[in-house]
């Protein structure tokens, strides 16, 4: 990682601008203009260095066996050309992860907050027992670039010799692979190792605007995609993060950590809370956890990803008993929370 970090110091030293990038341990948080790349967000093409993502790699015979057992997704639909979503969960079907869960030739890929990675690996490697499965940290190995506006599509066509077409088509080529995201613009990521994706970031670099993490978490948050954090680990249910309108849930699959809470919800009862996108104007981020509020002062919902907007304020999402959204007068750190309409339907 420390590499490829080098290799993003040089390339923005040998710009025009000559900004220095501001990280936060392998964080990239700015490529040195936080303004303009929160313009660039809304009016061009970006494109953003996601070393911020962890990558879990599973491999081995009995590695989909295993997987199927720990998650909510039907790990035997990924077939090296697609990916989705879905949940890890404890014994009492609350989240400790959430991952963009696909295959890679002979492995699985696991996505999920570098800060998790750790320790989710060596809890799944608990569970290995007999089985034939090798469960390896690949974050530093994998390069992960992100990609998003209007020409992102036009951009990738000469570097790669197949594009997906579809939300979650992924397209595995020698020099790459291509995961094609939701979002309100072509949205895509990209899977290299150092040398391609070294290659790959000079030639977009050439028509996109390099911006920090801040921008691509508020792609997601547009998008409506949840996360699960270390702050937030074991509060959530599946349904609450909306994870089964985002088909992060097969509720036909065999047995998995935490089924009975997961599949309980679904069939004996309504979902009484839900993930909302929202805005808040106030002079400090809400976090990750912090507490939603009702005019009486009530915990009704939390915080579960938030990113500075980019004409002023914070967008978020937030998981919120319905009844007190219907209620109306929420807060998030003393400021009022509007909501907002999120891509898909509640």
């Amino acid at each position: 990682m420390q590499q490829w970090q080098q290799f993003l110091q040089d390339s923005m030293a040998q710009s025009a601008a000559q900004h220095n990038i501001v990280m936060d341990d392998d964080t990239v948080l700015s490529f040195g203009d936080p303004a303009a790349e929160q313009q660039a967000l809304m009016n061009g093409t970006v494109m953003c260095d996601l070393s911020h993502l962890g990558l879990l790699q599973l491999k081995g015979s009995d590695a989909l066996t295993f997987l199927q057992g720990q998650v909510t997704n039907e790990v035997m639909q990924l077939t090296g050309h697609n990916a989705h979503y879905s949940a890890y969960c404890n014994p009492k079907g609350r989240m400790l992860a959430l991952f963009l869960a696909f295959r890679h030739y002979d492995h699985v890929h696991l996505q999920l907050p570098r800060a998790l990675t750790a320790a989710i690996a060596k809890r799944l490697k608990m569970y290995v027992m007999r089985s034939k499965v090798e469960i390896e940290d690949v974050t530093s190995s994998i390069i992960k670039i992100g990609l998003n506006g209007h020409n992102a599509t036009q951009l990738l066509q000469p570097l790669f010799a197949q594009l997906p077409m579809a939300d979650y088509e992924l397209v595995s080529l020698d020099n790459g692979a291509v995961l094609k995201l939701p979002g309100a613009v072509p949205r895509y990521e990209i899977f290299a190792d150092m040398a391609n994706a070294s290659l790959i970031w000079n030639a977009l670099k050439a028509q996109a605007t390099p911006v920090g993490s801040n921008c691509w978490e508020w792609l997601e948050i547009q998008a409506g995609i949840p996360d699960v954090t270390l702050n937030t680990q074991e509060q959530f249910v599946p349904q609450m993060l909306n994870l089964d309108l985002l088909d992060g849930i097969n509720f036909k699959k065999g047995c998995y950590t935490g089924q009975e809470i997961v599949a309980r919800t679904h069939y004996l009862g309504t979902v009484k809370r839900r993930t909302h996108l929202a805005h808040v104007d106030c002079a400090s981020q809400p976090l990750a956890g912090d507490n939603v509020l009702n005019a009486a002062q009530e915990a009704i919902g939390k915080v579960v990803r938030s990113a500075l907007a980019p004409n002023k304020g914070y967008d978020l999402l937030a998981e919120i008993r319905l009844e007190s959204v219907a209620a109306g007068d929420l807060f998030v750190n003393g400021s009022a929370l509007q909501i907002q309409t999120l891509p898909y339907a509640l």
